[in-house]
């Protein structure tokens, strides 16, 4: 069996057949053209001024408040950097992004991991944690189709989190990478939103998700003296971040490829995560999964028993391949796995959900 032979439910990235490579291509030209200078220059590093006042205006903050970086990782890599206290505190949602627990973990941070329900964050024992003492520098939080599980944090919830942030004194680290990855359910406000300017959140959000992995374009919001502090570390590590990417990005937004990206990426999950409910209950009815309602990931827990790594083996030799749920928790997740959708045609699914089932029988594991 070959690599292309690969049916990968691994990788949160989408696929080439719903990137917009046409209108990015005329973004290129575009931003060529009406600014080759801005575009080809080393600019500063608060980014591409033109996409920092678009981000600025979206969000209705001052350009002061707002830092375009080389991807939200790079984002994240920041204000870990600015915030973080080594030997303290810093929530984080059971399961959560595994770079995130690395890159925390490798500052020296206490990660303190707080359940994850349907709906999110488990507010109430976060609560209980705050009231018996539990004092961290920051939360992080996905609010949008978490990744790894793709629960979207309700509104109750959210409201809570900024309330629970004002009485203890802690701020929320808004990570929103796949906000505009809807397609069912209704938006709600972000945390940067409901916080109207008390400064509390800090929110990071990318184009890699809506447009293509490969533009590394992210950005963070914050209040303005941190953003400026986050600026110096930005300037001392690369002077300016990817301004031609930058500048290709913001001619794509203004025309409104843009939005028209984002609708055919909808489109197209939608369709995917259909398909893939249908496969598993199908081919695999002992797992148990919620359907999320918009980003790239889905989280499936099997029967006990079930050791994923022992799986994801067996699942790679018959040409199938996830990401084991372990890797996303400090303990536990030996049984559950992350399926990501983004990545799969449609017409592979199923077929790649027929092989995990096959993988699964091998063990000897039986149905729940």
């Amino acid at each position: 069996m070959t690599a292309s032979d690969l049916i990968s439910f691994a990788r949160g990235a989408p696929s080439l057949d719903i990137i917009d490579v046409e209108g990015l291509k005329a973004a290129t030209d575009a931003a060529l053209t009406e600014d080759p200078g801005g575009a080809l220059g080393y600019g500063t590093a608060i980014g591409y001024p033109k996409l920092r006042k678009l981000l600025a205006d979206r969000h209705g903050v001052a350009e002061e408040q707002v830092l375009v970086t080389n991807g939200s990782m790079q984002a994240d890599a920041f204000l870990f950097d600015q915030l973080v206290v080594s030997g303290e505190p810093v929530v984080v949602e059971r399961p959560t992004y595994d770079r995130t627990l690395l890159g925390l973990r490798e500052r020296g941070a206490v990660v303190t991991p707080v359940s994850l329900a349907t709906d999110g964050i488990d507010v109430d024992e976060l609560a209980a944690a705050l009231d018996g003492g539990l004092r961290p520098t920051f939360a992080h939080v996905i609010p949008n189709f978490q990744n790894p599980a793709g629960y979207t944090l309700s509104l109750a919830k959210r409201q809570r989190l900024l309330e629970l942030a004002e009485q203890h004194d802690f701020i929320i680290f808004e990570d929103d990478p796949y906000v505009s990855i809807r397609f069912a359910g209704e938006p709600l406000p972000t945390m940067l939103e409901l916080d109207g300017g008390k400064g509390r959140v800090v929110y990071a959000s990318s184009f890699s998700k809506t447009v293509a992995p490969g533009v590394r374009i992210g950005y963070l919001v914050g209040p303005a003296d941190l953003i400026a502090k986050v600026r110096v570390r930005a300037t001392n590590t690369y002077i300016s971040p990817n301004m031609f990417a930058q500048a290709v990005i913001y001619q794509f937004a203004a025309s409104g490829g843009l939005d028209r990206s984002v609708a055919k990426v909808n489109a197209a999950l939608a369709e995917r995560v259909a398909t893939l409910c249908s496969a598993l209950e199908k081919h695999l009815p002992e797992a148990k999964f919620t359907a999320p309602e918009g980003g790239y990931f889905m989280w499936v827990e099997l029967p006990e028993g079930v050791d994923v790594a022992q799986l994801l083996t067996a699942a790679e030799e018959r040409g199938v391949t996830f990401v084991k749920g372990t890797d996303f928790l400090l303990e536990g997740g030996r049984s559950s796995l992350r399926m990501a959708y983004s990545g799969v045609r449609d017409d592979q699914i199923e077929e790649g959900v027929s092989r995990l089932a096959d993988a699964l029988k091998s063990l000897g594991v039986a149905a729940g």
